[in-house]
């Protein structure tokens, strides 16, 4: 059959105070339909959703959503149908995330699919039969398949109708759970020599535009004299059972009676057909036990209602209804899902520095499914809960880079059921080293020695610094600052290899002129800005025997010799004259006196 269904769209957004959107769009929308501009709605430029990579987190669930960070809106990724999705819960939506990053930012997204008139009312079966005694009383019950459609709302079955109405007459009761009892009830005695078979034609309609419709045939045979139908003791029956129970359990045991005798008293019991098909979950057996056949889910069903009819020999029937309530147990671990992520952070990072975005979803019911996480202990970082199932992993105190290049980091989070089921994940993050350490000198101070003399370019010794800092930012240069001895630059005494801290004597140095000497050293530093510390270095200048003694008195001129006078008359040992001659030798000042006297002839 082929429809053609007229809609217009309508598009809203509702803002909240927590950056929440909400969407509502119709179901079967064609791939690539707007479904809203979140840009404008979120009060977001277009490039900071392309320079924050923005994209949509939606946990494990299908993606029927895409972004285009273009254009700024959300768009129909995949055709999406209402019933597939969500059955017959209302409302229907799907609930996505927008994550952005450089800063890290996340929007919640809420996408309401509404239901459009798609799907026709069907009955399971074409036909139903049914064998009724000529004697049946005029008020006669006889339960009727329900029809089933799977649009929601005025979309749903908004009627039933039956025909003819010669010998019968429907009855359709509202059910508390929203459904309709459907039952033919006899008003006219049947007679079966006058009409053995009878033929009916039931419709149900439902409220959509246009109005779509299924049928199902009746046929009815008449027999002779059953003219009591089955009662069942109660009119709802209810049951419990938990989730994890085996098959072959018993729910419960229903019970009709019949006023008739022998095989007109004989009473079968049967499910009624039902959307979920709860045939494949549950059976009744012949005694009205109520067993498990098929597996519950908690966390897809939390109840069922199942409809059960009781009919005798003859075909009267009567109907009532057992209400399931499944309870949960807990065997879902929670599921770890990393919405964004650092591998790097500055290890002058400030504190409450996001890290990690992450959420744990956990199905399962009341503490069976509320989730505790945490990470390991004596590391400098914390979890912050920033909803219900989001949570953030900031830093939660200094980082040194030293100290601790590398953080493996388990996030445990656990649920409240008892056992308690936990899932982990390790996230690796390093440290980025920073410039925060300054070059230090192995000593506080250095003192070496040279001997005069000593041929320029001579190594004397070496200084030596180290930085703990990591790569470019612990490469240290030695520089020589600029000082001056007795007037003269440093420079012009030493020099210090900027590489290696060598320092050498730049000239030879003289005992006799200068002792000894001081300057400093910085020790610098690729940081940016570079860091730098200073050390003393005092040179000493050892003493050679490269000086001869100097003649002080009798005083020469140049060139000349001494000469002295001495008397005819002097006798021997007369002193003639003094010599007084000093040299310098390893710091001291020596000096010695001669005497000559006359001799003897």
């Amino acid at each position: 059959m082929e429809r053609q269904v007229l809609f217009s769209i309508l598009l809203c957004c509702v803002y909240s105070a927590l950056g929440q959107i909400s969407y509502s769009v119709p179901e079967e929308m064609p791939k690539g339909s707007v479904v809203g501009n979140i840009a404008i709605d979120l009060g977001l430029d277009v490039k900071r959703l392309q320079s924050g990579k923005a994209r949509i987190f939606t946990g494990e669930s299908a993606e029927y959503v895409e972004l285009s960070r273009e254009r700024g809106v959300l768009l129909v990724k995949e055709k999406i149908d209402r019933e597939l999705l969500c059955r017959q819960t209302t409302p229907c939506a799907l609930h996505l995330q927008i994550i952005l990053e450089k800063p890290m930012e996340l929007f919640r997204i809420t996408v309401e699919i509404t239901d459009i008139n798609d799907n026709s009312p069907s009955f399971k079966h074409g036909e139903k039969r049914f064998e009724i005694s000529e004697s049946a009383v005029t008020g006669s019950k006889f339960v009727l398949e329900k029809a089933v459609d799977l649009d929601i709302g005025r979309n749903g079955i908004k009627n039933y109708s039956l025909k003819p109405t010669d010998n019968f007459v429907l009855k359709v009761e509202n059910e508390a759970d929203g459904n309709k009892k459907v039952e033919m009830i006899l008003h006219k005695p049947l007679d079966r020599e006058k009409e053995e078979e009878i033929s009916l034609l039931l419709k149900a309609v439902d409220g959509g535009e246009p109005q779509m419709s299924g049928t199902v045939k009746i046929y009815v045979t008449v027999l002779d004299v059953n003219d009591n139908p089955p009662v069942f003791t109660q009119s709802i029956y209810k049951a419990t059972i938990a989730e994890n129970s085996q098959k072959g359990t018993t729910l419960t045991t229903v019970s009709a009676s019949d006023a008739d005798k022998g095989i007109n008293g004989k009473i079968s019991y049967a499910l009624s057909s039902s959307i979920d098909s709860l045939s494949d979950i549950f059976q009744i057996k012949e005694n009205g036990e109520v067993i498990l056949v098929g597996e519950i889910d908690f966390e897809r069903a939390k109840n069922y209602q199942i409809d059960i009819v009781a009919t005798d020999s003859g075909g009267l029937s009567d109907s009532s209804k057992i209400i399931v309530d499944v309870i949960d147990v807990n065997d879902n671990d929670p599921v770890i899902s990393i919405m964004s992520k650092s591998d790097f952070i500055l290890e002058d990072s400030p504190h409450n520095t996001v890290i990690v975005m992450f959420s744990v979803t956990d199905p399962d019911f009341s503490n069976n499914g509320r989730v505790n996480c945490r990470i390991s202990e004596n590391i400098p970082f914390a979890i912050k809960t920033s909803s219900n199932d989001f949570y953030t992993l900031v830093t939660d105190s200094e980082l040194d880079r030293e100290t601790a290049s590398e953080y493996n980091i388990t996030v445990t989070c656990s649920d409240g059921g008892i056992p308690s089921l936990s899932s982990s994940v390790t996230l690796t993050l390093q440290i980025s080293d920073v410039n925060d350490n300054s070059p230090v000198f192995e000593r506080s101070s250095y003192e070496a020695y040279i001997a005069e003399n000593n041929t320029p370019g001579v190594s004397i010794f070496t200084v030596t610094a180290t930085d703990a800092d990591w790569n470019q930012n612990a490469r240290v240069s030695y520089i020589l600052e600029d000082t001056s001895v007795n007037g003269v630059p440093i420079s012009s005494y030493v020099s210090v290899s900027a590489d290696s801290g060598v320092i050498h004597a730049v000239r030879s140095l003289d005992y006799e002129q200068i002792k000894d000497f001081y300057f400093r050293i910085k020790a610098q530093d690729g940081g940016s800005p570079p860091l730098s510390s200073n050390v003393t270095v005092k040179i000493l200048i050892q003493d050679q025997n490269d000086n001869p003694p100097q003649v002080l008195y009798p005083i020469q001129t140049a060139g000349s010799m001494v000469a002295e006078m001495v008397p005819r008359s002097a006798d021997v040992g007369y002193l003639v004259t003094k010599v007084v001659a000093c040299t310098t030798l390893y710091s001291q000042r020596r000096c010695w006196l001669m005497q000559r006297f006359l001799p003897s002839f």
